[in-house]
C-alpha cells in the first residue's frame, strides 16, 4: 500500500484541499474533545511551511434537517483552529457558490479558510455520502492539490474524498493518513512477531470479517467485551441474561473449530443481576454464570491469563473494550488491558478506534500506545483486509522502474 504523500509533491504557493476529520463532539454548540482537530496540525502546518494557501474540507455529524444545520456548522471548529495554530483562520458558511470562490480567489500565500460542513449537502439529495460526481468535480476544481487526512472517513466513498480525488491532478496523503497506513496496515501484513490482536465490543457480527482475516495472520486472538457471551453460549455454557447474537452462535462455533486453539475466551467474569452502574457484582468462572445474571466485564484470572499471553508479543493491535467501561464498576478489564498493553517492552502497539481509542484517552493513557488510530470503522476495515475507497482514490507511488 505505497501511497504518494504531501512530502512526495511540490506545495509551494499552491491553493491546497485538504480534507480533514474534524467530526468531533459538540454540546450545545461547544467542542467537547478537540483531539481530532490537534491531530491534523502536524500536516496543516507543513503545508503551511509551503507558503501554500489552505482550503479545509470536513463533515461533522449527520446532516437530515434545518435544525441538523444549525447545530453543527464547523464555524467553532475554524474558530479552535485559529486557536491551536495561533493564526487567523476564515470560515466560509457555505460549501459551493461565489460566496467560496471569491474567498479562494483573494486567498493569499499562508491563508486558510475552513469551509462550512460538506454534510450540508446530503440535506435533499446525498450528494456528499452520495458521491455526486459534478460535486466532487466542483470542489477538485477549487484547488490545485488535494491532500487526504482523513482516515476516519476513508472507508466511505464520499464527494469531498473520494470525488475530489478523482478529479484532481495530484491527490496525496497528509501526515495522519499515512500513519494509520503505515501501523494498522503494515501490523496485520507484515507484523513483528509474535503478533496477537485483542478484541472486544459487544458484536461478534461487527467483528466477523476482522476475526476470519485475522486468524490466518495472528499468532493468538483474544476475545473480551459483550462479544464473548456468544462464544461461550457456542461452548454450550449458561450465559444468563448475558448480551448475545443467537444467529451466530454456530458461526463462533466455526471460529473456534478453525482457529485451533489461537482464540483465546475469557476465564472468569464480573456478572450483575441489571445493567446499572450500582448494581452489585461478583465474579464467577465463565461456565458459571447465574441464569439471572449478566457478564458486564471480565475478571481477575482473566486479566492474569491476558498478561501471560501477551508477555513476549512484539505486535499488539487492539480494538474494542472488555466491558461497560463507561461504568467506573465495570471498567476494570479495559483499564488493565491498558495497562498491560502500555508495560510491553519493544512491541508496537495500535489501539483500533472507536470506543477502546476513547478508553486509552480517557483513562490517561493516550502516550504510552505507539499509535491510536483516529477512525473506528476505518481501522476495522484495515484489520478485514479491505481496501479502504478514501486511500484507493490517493496516488500510487510510482516503482523503482518508472521514469
Amino acid at each position: 500500500m505505497s501511497k504518494k504523500t504531501i512530502k512526495d509533491v511540490d506545495l509551494k504557493n499552491k491553493t491546497v484541499l485538504i480534507r480533514v476529520d474534524f467530526n468531533v463532539p459538540m454540546k450545545d454548540g461547544k467542542i467537547i474533545d478537540d483531539n481530532r482537530i490537534v491531530q491534523a496540525l502536524p500536516t496543516i502546518r507543513y503545508v503551511l511551511d509551503q507558503n501554500a494557501r489552505i482550503v479545509l474540507f470536513s463533515h461533522l455529524g449527520r446532516i437530515k434537517s434545518e435544525e441538523d444545520k444549525r447545530k453543527n456548522s464547523l464555524r467553532p471548529v475554524a474558530e479552535r483552529l485559529s486557536e491551536l495554530l495561533e493564526r487567523p483562520v476564515a470560515f466560509v458558511d457555505e460549501t459551493r457558490g461565489a460566496k467560496l470562490e471569491n474567498a479562494i480567489k483573494n486567498m493569499k500565500e499562508k491563508d486558510i479558510i475552513v469551509v462550512e460542513n460538506t454534510r450540508f449537502e446530503d440535506l435533499n439529495n446525498k450528494a456528499e455520502s452520495g458521491n455526486d460526481p459534478e460535486l466532487g468535480k466542483y470542489w477538485a476544481s477549487l484547488g490545485e492539490v488535494f491532500v487526504n487526512d482523513a482516515f476516519g472517513t476513508a472507508h466511505r466513498a464520499h464527494a469531498s474524498n473520494v470525488g475530489i480525488a478523482s478529479n484532481s491532478k495530484v491527490a496525496v496523503a497528509g501526515f495522519l493518513l499515512e500513519k494509520e497506513i503505515k501501523f494498522i496496515g503494515e501490523a496485520v501484513d507484515n507484523p513483528r512477531r509474535p503478533f496477537y490482536a485483542i478484541l472486544g465490543g459487544a458484536k461478534v457480527s461487527d467483528k466477523i470479517s476482522v476475526i476470519e482475516n485475522l486468524l490466518t495472520k495472528a499468532d493468538k486472538i483474544l476475545i473480551c467485551g459483550a462479544m464473548a457471551y456468544t462464544f461461550f453460549k457456542a461452548l454450550g455454557y449458561e450465559i444468563g441474561t448475558s448480551k448475545c447474537e443467537p444467529d451466530y452462535v454456530d458461526y463462533a462455533k466455526s471460529l473456534l473449530d478453525k482457529g485451533k486453539g489461537k482464540i483465546i475466551l475469557p476465564i472468569d467474569n464480573v456478572v450483575t443481576n441489571e445493567f446499572s452502574e450500582d448494581a452489585e457484582a461478583v465474579t464467577v468462572n465463565s461456565n458459571e454464570i447465574p441464569a439471572d445474571m449478566m457478564g458486564m466485564d471480565i475478571g481477575p484470572q482473566t486479566i492474569e491469563l491476558f498478561r501471560k499471553e501477551l508477555s513476549d508479543a512484539k505486535t499488539v493491535v487492539w480494538n474494542g473494550p472488555a466491558g461497560v467501561f463507561e461504568f467506573d464498576q465495570f471498567a476494570n478489564g479495559t483499564k488493565e488491558i491498558c495497562k498491560i498493553i502500555a508495560g510491553l517492552q519493544d512491541a508496537i502497539t495500535i489501539v483500533g478506534g472507536g470506543d477502546s481509542a476513547a478508553a486509552a484517552i480517557g483513562m490517561g493513557f493516550e502516550k504510552n500506545f505507539t499509535h491510536i488510530s483516529t477512525g473506528g470503522g476505518a481501522s476495522l476495515e484495515l484489520l478485514e483486509g479491505k481496501e479502504l475507497p478514501g486511500i484507493a482514490a490517493i496516488d500510487d507511488k510510482c516503482c523503482c522502474c518508472c521514469d
